[in-house]
């Protein structure tokens, strides 16, 4: 949703009249992953993708009809071999796509970007297959089991509404199945994961620039303002010049926050990593030498940490590549960090 969310506004305060295609199965080698999206108007506006091209044209068609009908449809599509090829896949592959149209979000819309806005991630759950009285109505979850919208789930909803929490833990969507037999859709909006640098130093400049790339949002704490300035980080997408304890307290350290401490000074790193390794984030590392971090280690655990919080900490940080210049050190922390992001999802 974050990445068509901004064009579907534009069009809904214009009254486009608009459907929206989501990915809601795969098999084999599936061009997108589940819960992508694709945004379609009357007028021919297309935001987003659900088949990084080999099926858009079909999708586009059977929006045209959503939009028309004003009733959802629920279509599986084959991407053969030779297609495959030319989007740059080995092998073929099957998706199953659920297109509504959207007037679908009206009872959840304002609630959906609120949450966006903030920073809060949601599930919502649509029914695939009926009945009909549920056609184009939604229900929007949050973590803490707050619920809006249109859609009423059956006698036993709390067994469908865990289940489906659990699928915002692991930041994956997916179909359930209700007590009735009827598929629900469970499309999971986890905020965008952040990764936050403690020090304004050369390496933390790759650092930015490679998260970026791969979907995180930046975070760079400095007080140090000859260090810490826009025109050296031109891309990080917030820079707080403030001591790292005061900083870390006005940031979510959810299951979304990736923590690197990077300056080898105690005045900066040591209070940085008593906030992280007391927090929920889900990596906490710092660079040094083994014997730097014996050293931190001890300091920590005089400062009143336990060595099960110690043991969270990932030091001498990111992956051995055998890499010496910036760039790859950046490389090799971000590796390590999309590997426990994986392996924890």
């Amino acid at each position: 949703m974050f990445d068509v969310i901004d064009q579907l506004n534009h069009w809904r305060q214009k009254d486009e009249d608009l459907a929206i295609t989501t990915v809601v199965e795969t098999w084999g080698s599936a061009p997108r992953p589940v819960g992508s999206k694709m945004v379609t108007t009357r007028a021919g506006g297309i935001a987003g993708s659900v088949s990084a091209g080999c099926v858009e044209g079909a999708v586009i068609e059977e929006s045209a009809e959503v939009i028309s009908s004003r009733k959802p449809r629920l279509i599986e599509f084959g991407v053969a071999d030779d297609t495959a090829w030319s989007v740059g896949l080995a092998c073929g592959g099957r998706i199953k796509v659920f297109i509504e149209p959207g007037c679908a979000l009206d009872s959840i819309y304002d609630k959906l970007n609120e949450d966006i806005s903030q920073g809060i991630p949601f599930l919502t759950i649509t029914y695939l297959d009926g009945p009909e009285d549920a056609i184009n109505k939604k229900l929007l979850v949050e973590p803490g089991g707050g619920q809006i919208g249109d859609l009423e789930l059956p006698a036993g909803s709390e067994k469908i509404i865990d289940q489906a929490l659990e699928y915002l833990e692991h930041e994956k969507s997916g179909i359930i199945q209700e007590p009735g037999g009827k598929s629900l859709f469970v499309d999971v909006q986890p905020i965008p994961p952040k990764l936050i640098i403690i020090g304004a130093v050369h390496l933390a400049v790759p650092l930015v620039t490679i998260a970026n790339t791969i979907g995180f949002n930046t975070i760079l704490v400095d007080p140090r303002e000859a260090f810490s300035s826009r025109e050296r980080f031109p891309d990080v997408d917030r820079l707080i010049q403030k001591w790292p304890d005061e900083a870390m307290n006005g940031i979510l350290l959810d299951k979304s926050a990736y923590i690197v401490v990077l300056t080898h000074d105690p005045k900066l790193d040591d209070p940085a990593l008593m906030c992280a390794l007391k927090s929920d984030a889900r990596y906490i590392g710092a660079l040094g030498s083994q014997r730097t971090n014996q050293k931190r280690l001890k300091r920590l655990k005089a400062a009143g940490l336990s060595e099960d919080q110690l043991s969270r900490l990932h030091a001498p940080i990111g992956l051995d590549l055998g890499g010496r210049s910036p760039d790859e050190i950046a490389i090799s922390i971000l590796a390590e960090i999309v590997q426990i992001r994986n392996q924890n999802l």
